[in-house]
């Protein structure tokens, strides 16, 4: 009989619907045949409904729907997989999830899957190191993914030692390294050069930076672009000061900085920080933005409910993620094997912490 046109013509068979009354529940062993006998079609048919082919007559796809879920029946994904060559699933690496930016890529790479189809595989390594990456690799080899995604904002794809695994389709989010690998990231220096010369353009000398982790990839990019705005308009360069992204990091940078009578604008590496030295610089008694105007990095959802409301480079993490699948797609179907970096732009948000220096 023609699969694509089966339709019921028997009753479910008495041993069968014997067997599932005396058993209860459906029982993994629940086959094919089984759902086929059941529905009254051939295995092929059931095939076919399992697989999400077309051509199926729709009350047939229904009947046959309603014996699996009668009988308990899962179709076996990993046998379809190989059948296709091809799992539907990507594997996304991440060195951590405590920071905003990579738990919103994170966010927008599950998103934008799912609208292809794909679901995706979260393997966190907890050191990033040669080792560890190759790990996570052959981790996600045996749990069959189709392709990787690796967010990785430290200096570990820079670095001469770091291979990624041949034959595996990659694309890198937050790396510089976009002459060995296709990398997907923000537009870091000019978010910061909009930051800097806004405080610039409102009138203070110069801007201090509260900077992110050494180790960090893009909090160096930040760095490196906020001294090289300050050097093209021939302004003092300030001591740089660290946190490591969270607020409590801010708060105590802040306490330094308050300390600073000349400090009347800063650039801050992320609003997590921002919000920390706001609180630092009220219980100094340092009035934002009337003493020192603040700007961060990201555009978190609460910015425009701190106090003031922040001033912050707002970063598209949903474009980001769409790109990061977009291009790592494109290299499974394509067998693409260009390289490079594809800059996401970001745009300054102007709240109430930003404000002309006090007339001295």
């Amino acid at each position: 009989m023609d699969a694509t046109h089966d339709t019921p013509t028997q009753a479910a068979s008495p041993a069968v619907t014997g067997r599932r009354r005396a058993q209860g529940p459906a029982r993994p062993s629940v086959s094919m045949a089984d759902v086929a006998q059941l529905a009254g079609v051939s295995s092929q048919t059931v095939s076919r409904v399992s697989n999400g082919y077309a051509g199926v007559n729709e009350e047939t796809r229904r009947q046959v729907l309603a014996a699996m879920r009668e009988l308990g029946y899962r179709p076996n994904s990993a046998a379809r997989a190989l059948k296709r060559g091809e799992f539907r699933t990507l594997g996304v690496i991440t060195f951590t999830l405590s920071t905003t930016g990579n738990v919103r890529t994170l966010e927008a790479i599950a998103t934008a899957a799912a609208a292809e189809g794909y679901a995706v595989t979260l393997l966190p390594v907890a050191v990033p190191t040669q080792d560890e990456v190759r790990g996570a690799f052959s981790r996600l080899g045996e749990l069959a993914v189709d392709a990787v995604i690796v967010i990785m904002e430290v200096h570990l794809l820079d670095a001469a030692t770091i291979n990624m695994p041949p034959r595996v389709q990659v694309v890198v989010a937050d790396s510089d390294a976009g002459e060995r690998y296709t990398v997907v990231d923000t537009d870091q220096v000019g978010g910061t050069r909009a930051a800097v010369q806004h405080l610039l353009g409102l009138g203070h000398d110069t801007v201090w930076h509260l900077a992110g982790p050494e180790g960090s990839y893009a909090a160096q990019r930040r760095t490196d672009a906020w001294q090289a705005t300050l050097t093209d308009a021939g302004r003092r360069i300030p001591p740089l000061v660290r946190g490591d992204w969270s607020a409590e990091s801010g708060y105590r940078a802040g306490l330094e900085l308050a300390a600073h009578d000349d400090c009347t604008a800063v650039f801050t590496a992320n609003d997590q920080m921002a919000l920390g030295l706001l609180r630092a610089l009220h219980e100094r008694g340092r009035r934002v933005p009337e003493d020192v105007s603040v700007i961060g990095f990201d555009d978190i959802a609460e910015a425009s409910s701190f106090l003031p409301p922040l001033t912050t480079v707002h970063q598209d993490f949903a474009e980001v993620g769409r790109l990061c699948v977009q291009a790592v797609l494109r290299k499974m179907r394509h067998d693409d094997a260009t390289h490079g970096t594809s800059l996401v732009p970001t745009r300054l948000i102007v709240r109430e912490s930003t404000a002309p220096p006090a007339v001295r």
